[in-house]
């Protein structure tokens, strides 16, 4: 490599980390959109007028830099609508600089646990953003919660911190990684074996997946101040058959109570002691969408209507009766359609 081409390249470095230092007014604690184990992440506006997250990383040595560079190389080839897009990188820097597409309206937990009345909790919306992240899950593995899940300008779910994030290989069984995530989202699993597989990522999404269903932390608090597990909680809701109770009061509104006893036996099945007995991120994608699909064929119905409740063998699937049910009123609004 000639001079030239150094100083070029200096002088480009210089000016890229000016624009990054600019943006984010230098580092102005009021720009901090947040915090994690990897570094700090800031709101920054180029000079085009584009607005954009800024994440400045914690890794400098050599060791944790390697598998570091190795993943942006993974997330600068994705573009997947559920994923938060890499815009750009400064890895040639004494902190690695991370610049990330803006988005605007917070995380999952934000919406589930703020007492902000302006934010839309429909169970209609607390589905689809299941439903989207399960399918951005199934191919990218990632530090799963509901913290790491955003929400863009129509409240779609973006999947984002990319830490221990590895692309999930035909080829590749598991890896050994540093974990990042918190306690009570991580697979009890992993602590066995120190080993991160796939099954991991469908235990953590359980968790996410009961937090949308009762709106509580993973961590509960009684009212003697004791700390007990969600997902234990949950769990032996669902065993005594009284989950329906335990639910959010919206999500008990809005929601079928056949497509509800579906996603809580679902979740259930995620959280399974034995990996090997829970299903993988696709087959939870492909049910959480036939769900949806399901809930599309037919307007919601009274609460006094006749309710069938899956039995344990059946887990995750609607009876047959109401498929139908479904089917019939699809055909009868579309009569005129090729449908028919």
């Amino acid at each position: 490599m000639t001079i030239l081409v150094k100083i070029a390249q200096a002088e480009f470095l210089d000016k890229v980390m000016t624009e990054l230092q600019t943006a984010t007014d230098h580092d102005n604690e009021n720009r901090i959109l947040g915090r994690g184990g990897q570094g700090v992440v800031y709101e920054g506006k180029l000079h085009d007028g584009r607005i954009v997250a800024v994440k400045k990383s914690k890794i400098v040595d050599q060791e944790h830099l390697d598998p570091f560079i190795n993943d942006i190389v993974i997330l600068a080839k994705i573009d997947h609508r559920n994923v938060v897009k890499l815009l750009g990188c400064c890895l040639e820097t004494e902190v690695s600089l991370l610049v990330y597409e803006f988005i605007p309206n917070g995380t999952l937990s934000q919406l589930i646990h703020d007492q902000n009345e302006e934010y839309p909790r429909s169970w209609d919306m607390r589905l689809r953003i299941a439903a989207e992240v399960s399918n951005a899950i199934s191919y990218l593995h990632s530090d799963i919660k509901s913290s790491n899940i955003l929400l863009d300008e129509k409240f779609r779910a973006k999947v984002s911190d990319f830490g221990t994030s590895r692309s999930i290989g035909i080829d590749q069984t598991h890896w050994t990684t540093q974990v990042q995530g918190t306690f009570r989202y991580l697979d009890p699993e992993y602590f066995q074996s120190s080993q991160f597989t796939e099954k991991n990522d469908v235990y953590s999404f359980g968790v996410v997946l009961v937090e949308l269903l009762i709106a509580q932390k993973p961590v509960l608090t009684s009212g003697s101040q004791e700390k007990k597990s969600l997902v234990s909680y949950f769990i032996s809701s669902v065993d005594q058959n009284h989950f329906l109770d335990t639910l959010d009061p919206q999500v008990l509104k809005d929601g079928q109570k056949e497509e509800l006893v579906a996603v809580a036996y679902l979740a259930k099945r995620c959280l399974n002691l034995d990996g090997k007995d829970r299903p993988t991120m696709k087959e939870v994608a492909m049910e959480l969408e036939r769900i949806r699909v399901l809930r599309s064929f037919f307007p919601t119905q009274p609460k006094q209507a006749e309710v069938v409740v899956t039995k344990p063998t059946e887990i995750g699937y609607f009876t047959l009766k109401r498929i139908l049910q479904g089917f019939h009123h699809y055909i009868c609004i579309r009569c005129s359609s090729t449908y028919v």
